[in-house]
C-alpha cells in the first residue's frame, strides 16, 4: 500500500465492489423498492394539500410530474450512475464530494441520523392510522411506542424476514389507491380551487398565478420527500447491471410511481371534494373514503394501509444501524440505534413528527445541496468517480453549508427565531445554490487531492 493510500480510512480501504454476477435488472430491484417507498399512504394521502385549493387539478398535476422528473434527472440518476460504474456505496462514493474524513459525516451519519426523523413520521402517522382504524384515538402514544422500538430491533436484527412480507403489502396501498380512482375519478372534471385562497392580482394572482404557486407547492413537497432516497440511489445502482437498468429503474420507478400514487390520490380528492363529498377544504384521500365507506371497511383499511408502513420502519431503522456501523465500528448498533429510537419515541408522540412540511424541509434542505455537489463533481470529472480526496474536501462543505442554509430558510421551524424566508420550491433551491457553489469552489482550486484507492489482491 502506498503513503498516501495509508492515508485512506479502513472503511474505505476495505470496500469491495459489488460483482457483476451479483446485479440484477432493474424490475427485480431498483423499480419496486422506490415504488413501495411512494406507496406508502403517508406519501399520497395528503398529497393534495400542496397545490389544488389555489390552483385547481391541472395545475396540481403537472406539478406532480414535474416533481416526479426533478426527482429522477436531478436527484437520483447521477448518484445511481456513481454506484453503477464504482460498485461502491454511498458512504464510500461521497468521499470524491466530501474528502476520505467527511464522508464519515456527509452523508454517511447524516444519511443515518434522518433515518430516524422518518421512523418518527412512520410511528406517528401509523399509531394515529391504527388508533383512528380500532376507533381508539387514545391508543395512539402507547402504539407509537412499541412500534418504534420493534422497528429498530427488526432493524437490527430481523430485517430478512422482513424483506419477504414487504414484498406482497404495497398490494394495500395500492388496491386502496384504485378504489379511490374508482369512487371519486368521475367528478373530478367539475373541481374548482376555492376563490379565498387564491393570490391577489396585485402579486401576479388570478389563474395563472395560483396554478405556478400550486405546481411550485407539489414540487417541493414531493422533492422534500424523496431527497435522501435520491442520494440513496448510489445504493441502488451498484445493484445495476447496466446504464439502461439505471434509468429504467428511475423511469418506472420513481417517475410513474410518483405520478400514479401523488396523481390518484389528488384525483380522488379533487373528485370527492366536487362531488359533496367532503369538505371544500379537506386534503386527504383517507378522509374521504371515511365518509364514503362502512365504518368496518374503512377500520380495516387503515389498518392494511398500517401494516403496510412497517417494513418501511424497519428498513429506516435498518438504514440507520449500517451507517452507524460504518461511522462509529466501536459502539455497539444496540446503543446507537436504541438512542436513535427513543429521540424517534418523543418526536412522534409529541406530534412533531406530524409536521410534514417542517420534516420534508429539513430533509430536503440537508439533501439537495448534497446531491447538487454530487451531481456538478460527476460532470467536472467526465462520467468518471475520482476516488476519495484527502480529509474534508472544502468545495463539498462549503456547498452543503450555503445551500442548507438556503433550503432550510422557508421552513416553518424557522419562524419561531424571526429568520424565515419564502424560498419557492427550496429542496430545489437547495439543490441548485450547491452545484453552483460546488462549480465555483473546484474551479477556485479548493478541492483536496486524489488519493488513490488501493489495489485489491
Amino acid at each position: 500500500m502506498s503513503d498516501q493510500a495509508a492515508q485512506l480510512p479502513s472503511y474505505i480501504t476495505s470496500a469491495t465492489p459489488n460483482p457483476a454476477e451479483k446485479r440484477a435488472a432493474w424490475y427485480k430491484n431498483t423499480a419496486p423498492t422506490y415504488a413501495g417507498i411512494f406507496l406508502w399512504f403517508v406519501f399520497w394521502d395528503s398529497m393534495s394539500a400542496n397545490g389544488l385549493s389555489t390552483g385547481g387539478l391541472g395545475a396540481t398535476l403537472l406539478g406532480i410530474v414535474l416533481g416526479g422528473v426533478i426527482c429522477h434527472f436531478l436527484f437520483y440518476l447521477v448518484p445511481a450512475l456513481f454506484g453503477l460504474k464504482t460498485g461502491l456505496p454511498l458512504y464510500v462514493v461521497g468521499t470524491s464530494t466530501f474528502g476520505a474524513a467527511g464522508g464519515l459525516i456527509m452523508p454517511g451519519f447524516l444519511m443515518g441520523i434522518l433515518q430516524f426523523g422518518w421512523l418518527a413520521v412512520n410511528a406517528f402517522f401509523s399509531s394515529q392510522a391504527l388508533g383512528s382504524g380500532f376507533g381508539a384515538p387514545g391508543l395512539a402514544i402507547p402504539i407509537a411506542i412499541v412500534w418504534t422500538l420493534a422497528a429498530a430491533f427488526v432493524g437490527l436484527k430481523g430485517i430478512q424476514y422482513v424483506a419477504r412480507v414487504a414484498t406482497y403489502l404495497p398490494l394495500i396501498p395500492l388496491a386502496v389507491l384504485v378504489l379511490g380512482l374508482v369512487l371519486f375519478a368521475g367528478s373530478a372534471g367539475n373541481f374548482k380551487p376555492l376563490p379565498s385562497l387564491a393570490l391577489p392580482e396585485a402579486l401576479g394572482g388570478g389563474s395563472s398565478g395560483g396554478a405556478l404557486k400550486a405546481i411550485l407547492a407539489m414540487v417541493a413537497a414531493i422533492v422534500g420527500f424523496f431527497a435522501t432516497a435520491g442520494a440513496a440511489g448510489v445504493d441502488f445502482g451498484l445493484n445495476s447491471k447496466d446504464e439502461k437498468d439505471v434509468s429504467m429503474g428511475g423511469y418506472f420507478g420513481i417517475i410513474l410511481a410518483i405520478v400514479f400514487t401523488a396523481g390518484v390520490s389528488v384525483i380522488a380528492v379533487a373528485g370527492a371534494r366536487a362531488a359533496g363529498v367532503v369538505d371544500p377544504s379537506a386534503c386527504n384521500m383517507t378522509d374521504a373514503l371515511k365518509v364514503k365507506l362502512s365504518p368496518q371497511f374503512y377500520a380495516a383499511i387503515m389498518i392494511g394501509l398500517t401494516l403496510a408502513s412497517f417494513p418501511g420502519a424497519c428498513f429506516s431503522s435498518f438504514i440507520a444501524a449500517n451507517s452507524f456501523r460504518t461511522v462509529m465500528p466501536k459502539v455497539d448498533p444496540f446503543i446507537s440505534v436504541g438512542i436513535g429510537a427513543i429521540v424517534s419515541i418523543i418526536l412522534a408522540v409529541t406530534g412533531w413528527a406530524g409536521n410534514l412540511m417542517s420534516v420534508f424541509g429539513i430533509i430536503g434542505a440537508s439533501f439537495g445541496p448534497i446531491c447538487g455537489a454530487m451531481f456538478v463533481d460527476y460532470l467536472l470529472s467526465s462520467g468518471k468517480w475520482t476516488g476519495p480526496r484527502s480529509g474534508f474536501n472544502p468545495a463539498g462543505w462549503i456547498a452543503w453549508a450555503v445551500g442548507f442554509i438556503v433550503g432550510i430558510l422557508p421552513n416553518p421551524m424557522m419562524e419561531k427565531i424571526g429568520l424565515r424566508v419564502d424560498i419557492p420550491c427550496a429542496a430545489v433551491a437547495a439543490f441548485i445554490v450547491g452545484a453552483v457553489v460546488y462549480f465555483i469552489c473546484a474551479k477556485a482550486g479548493l478541492q483536496s487531492p486524489v488519493i488513490p484507492m488501493p489495489e485489491k489482491k
